[in-house]
């Protein structure tokens, strides 16, 4: 599930390989995160994704240290007869280092695409590092030096627009904007996705689908939800959207996932739909 742009977008990437990381904006769902999937299946090698939220610090994205290993480490050398500073280097060792997404992926002997996903989501502090680190490509960890990256990997950005980025991360990426995909390309995905729903069925999804997204709605359906919703409707055994108005109705949970928009399509506004579908 390439969003369209899976050939175009292949060939950029490798034309920059090692050098820029490609920067996906585009709505929630729209399927930016499985082009990253998909692009470490056709590279046949490791997806490494570090999921960024509000509050996100290094200790979660690049390391920390494992204090409990260390706290007990310590009890068990009370009198082993070690100094202090033969202590402290055991402790503060390879060993007792939990790696994160970050130093993980630039430690793996074959490039892995690493997929920081919803960067917009994290703090403009947490941005600032990155640059540094994309930039650079090395770790300095202050008890072990600087950790030089064994492979770079090839990195994909997603946002999807809820805060502005900066223009330092904007110039330092590839760019590229991902559009829901039309009635052609969606019917396409649910027949790959779903091999054994009938042709006409998956028809009538995909542009039931398409039309739902023009109506007024606080959370506009995506992709995952548009199989989530064809999954349902075979698994009701419903063959086509204008056989039972009420139970299709019912099945709407599937695609729409607030109160406002549940309340706002109506049987009525079901059934429009369900008719331009058809």
């Amino acid at each position: 599930m390439f969003a369209g742009v899976a050939v175009g977008l292949i060939a950029a990437l490798l034309q920059f390989w090692l050098v820029m990381p490609l920067l996906l904006e585009g709505e929630a769902g729209v399927g930016k995160t499985a082009i990253a999937t998909s692009l470490a299946g056709v590279l046949d090698t490791r997806l490494i994704r570090l999921q960024c939220y509000e509050g996100l610090d290094a200790s979660s994205a690049i390391y920390e240290w494992n204090y409990q290993r260390q706290l007990l480490s310590i009890k068990a050398s009370e009198f082993s007869g070690r100094s202090a500073q033969e202590l402290e280097d055991h402790i503060f060792s390879e060993s007792f280092l939990l790696e994160r997404p970050l130093l993980q992926a630039i430690r793996q002997d074959k490039p892995p695409v690493l997929l920081i996903d919803e960067i917009d989501r994290a703090d403009m502090e947490f941005e600032a590092y990155l640059l540094e680190i994309l930039s650079e490509f090395q770790i300095t960890v202050p008890e072990l030096g600087t950790i030089q990256a064994t492979s770079i990997p090839l990195v994909i950005l997603t946002s999807n627009g809820t805060r502005e980025l900066s223009d330092a991360l904007r110039r330092r990426c590839l760019y590229s904007y991902i559009e829901f995909p039309g009635a052609k390309r969606e019917l396409e995905i649910i027949l790959s996705r779903l091999p054994d729903i009938e042709q006409v069925l998956a028809g009538q999804i995909a542009r039931f689908v398409q039309e739902l997204r023009k109506e007024d709605l606080e959370k506009v359906p995506g992709i995952a939800e548009t199989l989530d919703w064809a999954a349902a409707l075979c698994g009701m055994e419903i063959e086509n959207l204008g056989d039972d108005p009420e139970r299709l109705q019912a099945t709407l949970i599937c695609l729409l996932k607030t109160e406002t928009d549940l309340k706002s399509v109506v049987p009525e506004v079901t059934s429009r739909l369900a008719g331009k579908a058809a």
